[in-house]
C-alpha cells in the first residue's frame, strides 16, 4: 500500500493523486510500453510511480520535496520497484535523458507552461508526454479550431498530435483542485 497521507506544500502547489487503481487506469490510457523510459515529473508519494514501475522498463521519478522523496523512497523500497530511480531536484534543473524516453507526471499546475517548454524545446524531446493538467490550459493546447490556441498549443502541434484523453474529478485528489482537470496527450508525429 502505498502512503499517500502526505502534507501539502502550497509553495509547491500540490495535489495528490490518491488512488493507484486510478493511476493504472491512466496510464492505460497511455501509449506507454514494457520497453519504454519514462520520466516521472513530481513523484509525490509514488501513487503514480508505483503504477509506472509495473507497466514500463524503467521509471525517472523526480521530486524535489524533502518530505515526499523520503516517502516515495520507502514506497518503492517496500513494493520492490527496482526499476524506479528517485531523483531528489527541481525538474527545471534536471537534464534530460539522451536516449529515447516518455513522460508521464502530475505536476504542480503552475509549472505546466514552463514543463512543457522544456520538453519540447530540448535537443532531446519525449516521444509522449502525458500530463494531468488544469481543463482551461490543456484546451488552449490543441489545435482543432474549436478553442483559442496559445502560442504554445502551435509550438507545440508543430511535431506533437494533442488531446485530451479524460477528464479527472476533483475528489482523485488530496487536495482536490479547485478547477476542472484532464489527462492530457502529445504523441511525437515526426522525428527530428
Amino acid at each position: 500500500m502505498i502512503m499517500v497521507n502526505m502534507v501539502r506544500n502550497h509553495l509547491l502547489s500540490q495535489h495528490f493523486l490518491k488512488n493507484p487503481r486510478l493511476a493504472l487506469i491512466l496510464i492505460g490510457h497511455s501509449n506507454l510500453k514494457k520497453r519504454d523510459v519514462v520520466v516521472e515529473i513530481g513523484a509525490g508519494s509514488g501513487v503514480i510511480t508505483s503504477a509506472l514501475s509495473r507497466r514500463v522498463k524503467r521509471v525517472i521519478a523526480i521530486e524535489p520535496d524533502g518530505e515526499a522523496v523520503a516517502k516515495l523512497r520507502a514506497n518503492m523500497a517496500r513494493r520492490e520497484c527496482e526499476n524506479v530511480e528517485v531523483v531528489q531536484m527541481d525538474f527545471m534543473e534536471y537534464a534530460l535523458p539522451e536516449g529515447a524516453y516518455k513522460v508521464f507526471a502530475n505536476p504542480p499546475f503552475h509549472l505546466s507552461s514552463a514543463i512543457l517548454h522544456k520538453l519540447i524545446e530540448s535537443p532531446n524531446p519525449p516521444e509522449a508526454i502525458y500530463l494531468i493538467l488544469q481543463k482551461q490550459f490543456a484546451l488552449k493546447l490543441l489545435n482543432n479550431g474549436r478553442h483559442y490556441t496559445s502560442q504554445l498549443g502551435f509550438a507545440l502541434t508543430r511535431d506533437y498530435q494533442t488531446r485530451i484523453r479524460l477528464p479527472l474529478k476533483p475528489n482523485d485528489f488530496t487536495p482536490p483542485p479547485a478547477v476542472p482537470t484532464v489527462l492530457f496527450e502529445a504523441k511525437r508525429t515526426r522525428a527530428e
